[in-house]
């Protein structure tokens, strides 16, 4: 597998730690009557509170090229660390750690490592990106800050359909919040004049202790005719548990660039 399938692959699981008080309830059906100012608070308060968490997911990649099935093993301290390991039938594929200062990986196949900033995350998701708005895209908390002076929201196929007042037509921006949990059922990013779309839809979300979390996610990116799809379901998901997160460049590594 390609190190940018697995640096996607481990983007997509990141999770945002940011807890708070839940004090709006859901309801089976969209009400044409919310605000963005209530489905703000309410999405804010359904965002995800734990220290650490440690989870396994079958990962299904498909590209123009190759399609793999993988196993992706995620340790996260919140706010501090990430560390990813992918595995194809117990060998190790690669591993990935992500701070908030840069991002860390190697690659056991063609035994080649790098250590660079979030402009390479950025560069494969098509928009900027940080070590927060990163956790949030996982479970299904949006990573843009929404507000009611420049979001507006309706209701539509029984989903809170929320987009920017006015649109910038370089970079559109869909997000679609479910009416029970108020937690995201897709996020969309488009970029028109570059030919990048990027889409992220989240299956049935599971409730784990206190919090919802998704048990699966599809995530499609397009750039021109180029098609990559990414299908993760969890396996299991362990929170506040002892955690480490065992990185070390093996000698013999060759430091890459990546264009």
């Amino acid at each position: 597998m390609k190190i940018r399938a697995i640096l996607v692959i481990g983007l997509m699981l990141f999770i945002s730690a940011c807890g708070s008080t839940k004090t709006i309830k859901g309801t089976t059906t969209a009400s044409a009557t919310m605000t963005t100012k209530n489905l703000v608070k309410a999405h804010n308060g359904a965002t995800q509170n734990f220290k650490t968490l440690a989870a396994r997911l079958q990962v299904k990649y498909d590209d123009d090229k190759q399609s793999q099935s993988i196993t992706t093993s995620v340790r996260m301290e919140k706010d501090k660390v990430i560390w990813i390991k992918a595995s194809i039938l117990g060998i190790t594929l690669a591993k990935v750690l992500i701070t908030p200062e840069k991002v860390s990986f190697y690659e056991s196949i063609d035994r080649s490592y790098f250590e660079g900033d979030f402009a390479l995350l950025s560069d494969l998701l098509g928009t900027e990106i940080d070590f927060k708005q990163a956790q949030s895209i996982l479970l299904g908390n949006s990573i843009v800050p929404i507000s009611s002076q420049k979001y507006e929201t309706q209701a539509s196929n029984n989903k809170y359909q929320v987009t920017p007042k006015q649109q910038n037509p370089q970079m559109l921006l869909t997000l679609l919040f479910n009416p029970d949990n108020f937690m995201l059922s897709q996020e969309t990013v488009s970029q028109p004049q570059k030919g990048r779309n990027l889409s992220v839809t989240y299956g049935n979300y599971n409730k784990i202790e206190t919090d919802y979390y998704p048990s699966t996610i599809s995530i499609l990116a397009t750039e021109n005719t180029s098609v990559t799809s990414i299908d993760m379901k969890y396996k299991k998901i362990d929170l506040n548990v002892s955690v480490s997160f065992p990185f070390t460049i093996p000698d013999g590594y060759k430091k890459r660039t990546l264009d």
